[in-house]
């Protein structure tokens, strides 16, 4: 279906096609080519990170991360409830069990006390998802892990562009993971990466991601992957960040026009914090009752509108079901309450005021 106002499309305005034909035309279009590594080096140079490796997704690129730091079945890896479902599914590929904590009303991240009442004697990392494109609470995550000596994953596939206390996240764990699907704030097609500032554990992913290649032609010691990124792939990414400032200040305007319209109003904005920069990756809001959140969504698609509930949370979903206590009130409340609003780039100022006057609209009629 054609919306007027979809939730979000890539920005493709810069050098993608040019650098994609000069793959065509140089015949490098598989996991070999000059563009996947200068991806590599130019992302880690804007993460602020020391080493980079590119893959084919985001969610493959978790499971390397944790494949590289030793985690194994049995052990215990600390998630929000509140994420989209790739961060809980890579703990379990390998085995291991996510342990859920419920969320911040303010910043919808990580709950750091929630996180303390959970660990165990079997609690081996933090999963820290840095949520729309806001951080999490990195000076006491780093506080916990140090303390209880346990790893530190970042999974940022939705906060590229994202800082706390002016330091990009990503840089802040032992690995951080990256997604550039269509909808993110800079796009690959597909695509992810696996940084760090430990060169080990970037070789370790490397030497998984490519079946386990030994030195020796066809000799593989360990069971791998083909998780590889596309010399296509990572044309397309070296594109997407000649224009990512651009971008970034782009989506922050959208987001700051939101947040004037819905100023002293029902509607809750997804607010930014002191002390971080948010990147919204989308821009989120809630309504007052979960009971209006689906009305809402049907008023807007009749004008053109399209919407995306948040996150449902992972602890009610089948697989997981039996590893939640029952207690998660902010993470209910908030994903039962909220929506994306469209935010892709090309939104107009006039285009925005509109959509949230048509937000409004509904909710003053069902105050």
């Amino acid at each position: 279906m054609a919306y007027k106002y979809p939730v979000y499309n890539p920005y493709l305005k810069g050098n993608e096609k040019k650098y994609v034909d000069e793959c065509l035309d140089s015949t490098w279009i598989s996991s070999k080519g000059k563009y996947i590594n200068i991806f590599e080096k130019q992302f880690a140079n804007f993460i602020g990170v020391n080493h980079a490796t590119a893959v084919c997704n985001g969610t493959v690129a978790l499971h390397l991360a944790l494949l590289t730091l030793g985690i194994k079945a049995g052990d215990e890896i600390i998630v929000p409830s509140f994420t989209y479902v790739a961060s809980v599914n890579a703990i379990a590929y390998l085995g291991a069990v996510p342990v859920f904590v419920d969320c911040l009303p303010k910043s919808w991240q990580m709950d750091t006390d929630n996180i303390k009442r959970k660990i165990t004697s079997k609690t081996k990392a933090i999963l820290a998802v840095h949520l729309y494109g806001a951080p999490c609470e990195m000076d006491t995550i780093l506080e916990i892990c140090k303390s209880h000596k346990l790893l530190l994953i970042e999974d940022c596939a939705e906060a590229i562009g994202t800082r706390y206390k002016g330091k990009h996240v990503g840089g802040f764990g032992d690995i951080a993971t990256f997604s550039f699907y269509g909808n993110k704030t800079i796009t690959t097609g597909e695509g992810g990466m696996v940084v760090s500032n430990n060169e080990k554990l970037i070789n370790d992913a490397y030497y998984l991601k490519n079946q386990g290649v030994t030195s020796v032609l066809y000799w593989h010691d360990v069971i791998g992957y083909n998780y590889r990124m596309t010399n296509i792939c990572a044309a397309i990414g070296v594109a997407q960040l000649e224009q990512i400032n651009d971008i970034i200040n782009i989506k922050k305007t959208i987001a700051q026009t939101y947040s004037d319209a819905f100023k002293y109003t029902s509607i809750e904005f997804h607010e930014q914090r002191p002390e971080t920069e948010n990147s919204f990756w989308m821009c989120s809001c809630l309504i007052k009752k979960a009971e209006l959140r689906e009305p809402l969504r049907d008023f807007l698609l009749q004008n053109g509108i399209e919407t995306r509930p948040l996150f449902y949370p992972c602890h009610a979903m089948p697989m997981y079901k039996h590893l939640g206590d029952g207690n998660f009130p902010v993470t209910d409340d908030i994903s039962a309450r909220g929506i994306n609003l469209p935010s892709y780039p090309e939104l107009t100022v006039e285009d925005i005021k509109f959509i949230a006057s048509k937000v409004l609209e509904f909710a003053s009629q069902h105050e």
